[in-house]
């Protein structure tokens, strides 16, 4: 065992996991979506800079050499820095001016469909394609009526969605076409970049992603209409020193998230070549486990591998996700089973139904299973992980014993 958990890659014998009586492989937790390292010292130079100005939050300089980073990036004209992705999507709705129904995948984190429904629109939830998780375009026209206000499909995992089928929908409906792409930042297909796509994008600068800010967001765009309007958002509509001119609120990122933000955007390559290593060194280690198959990163010319994900096939393997969640955490893994139960069977949108029929997303709910990566995760580690989940197939039998309660 190394030192913070990592242990040197070394086959595990059924008879080692920790669920059937073994030793956890890790000492220390792996979780998936730890913060990934940063230089602190550049990071800490910064701070020292807002300190040294005094100017701490307020469009500062910092935000504002953050918002051209991120627009030149995503190969846009304009970039809105907020507090948070949620926010920005809520600001996006009332820059938009939406009312009615907002056609929003189920398969997503729940706070998309919140962003929406905080802002009183109705989040009508679609199904999303088998291969990349994202929107399935037949799915979304079935759901378009006079009642839709706008489609905001997701970037899954960070693999683009049919940008050119959804944009046909949208512009047949007349609707505005913007998306969630909380997981795409650096990504990208056929020579555009996350965050070109659509009326506009939201990126998400959440600690957890592979990007981040401590806590932020920001929507990009090349509407410069679109763009000061939600700048007039984000600052309670203030356009000049006490002159407000428009309804807002506070969405504002502050001096020391941006300085994480541009620390982070600098170390971002390193952390994107450790996460293709992890994802590679999985995908090696699960190549002849039955049933269990890491999905891939779609027609994406650039990805950022943030995500390893894992589809699980209970009767080639022998063991549900469920089963194979409790097997990785008895080995201080901390795997989780992104995103179960799926929006329209969480609250207040459960009660709500009917909703309508998501196979797809069904399945997923059910079959995926996210692993930790980042630089907080090794290829050796990623291999003793994929080694241990073998080693549970191999012995599945066993392990739902061990496994069935008391």
């Amino acid at each position: 065992m190394g030192d913070g958990g990592h242990v040197r890659f070394a086959a595990v014998s059924v008879e080692q996991l920790a669920v059937l009586g073994g030793a956890p492989s890790f000492d220390a937790p792996l979780h998936v979506g730890r913060p990934n390292e940063v230089d602190r010292e550049r990071f800490l130079a910064r701070v020292n800079g807002i300190l040294d100005r005094n100017w701490l939050t307020n469009d500062g300089p910092l935000v504002r050499e953050l918002e051209a980073v991120i627009a030149e990036q995503a190969g846009v004209a304009h970039a809105v820095a907020t507090c948070n992705a949620t926010t920005a999507l809520g600001l996006l709705a009332r820059a938009l001016d939406l009312d009615g129904e907002v056609i929003v995948p189920s398969y997503t984190f729940v706070g998309t469909a919140h962003a929406f429904r905080w802002q009183r629109l109705q989040p009508v939830f679609c199904d999303v394609d088998p291969v990349t998780h994202g929107a399935d375009p037949a799915s979304v026209a079935a759901l378009i009526s006079d009642r839709t206000a706008a489609i905001i499909p997701v970037h899954l995992w960070g693999t683009i969605c049919d940008v050119d089928a959804l944009e046909a929908l949208a512009a047949d409906a007349g609707v505005p076409l913007a998306f969630d792409a909380a997981h795409a930042f650096g990504c990208g297909r056929g020579g555009r970049s996350a965050g070109s796509f659509g009326r506009a994008e939201v990126f998400s600068l959440h600690a957890t992603k592979y990007v981040q800010s401590f806590e932020g967001g920001a929507v990009t765009t090349d509407d410069d209409e679109l763009a000061e309007r939600l700048r007039l958002l984000r600052n309670f509509g203030f356009t000049g020193y006490d002159r407000v001119d428009h309804l807002g609120t506070n969405a504002k990122m502050p001096e020391a998230s941006a300085a994480m933000g541009l620390t982070s955007i600098e170390g971002r390559w390193e952390v994107e070549q450790r996460n293709l290593a992890n994802r590679q060194a999985y995908s090696e280690a699960l190549a002849e486990v039955p049933g269990l198959a890491v999905v891939g990163t779609g027609s994406n010319d650039r990805h950022n591998h943030q995500y390893v994900v894992v589809e699980v096939d209970e009767a080639s393997t022998g063991l549900d996700r469920d089963a194979l969640v409790a097997v990785l955490w008895a080995e201080n893994v901390l795997a989780r089973r992104y995103f179960a139960p799926g929006c329209h069977r969480m609250e207040p949108y459960a009660s709500e139904g009917p909703h309508p029929t998501l196979p797809v997303t069904e399945r997923l709910c059910d079959d995926v299973l996210v692993l930790p990566t980042g630089t907080a995760v090794t290829p050796d580690d990623a291999r003793t992980i994929g080694d241990v989940l073998a080693r549970a197939a191999d012995a599945a039998d066993r392990v739902a014993v061990a496994l069935a309660p008391s």
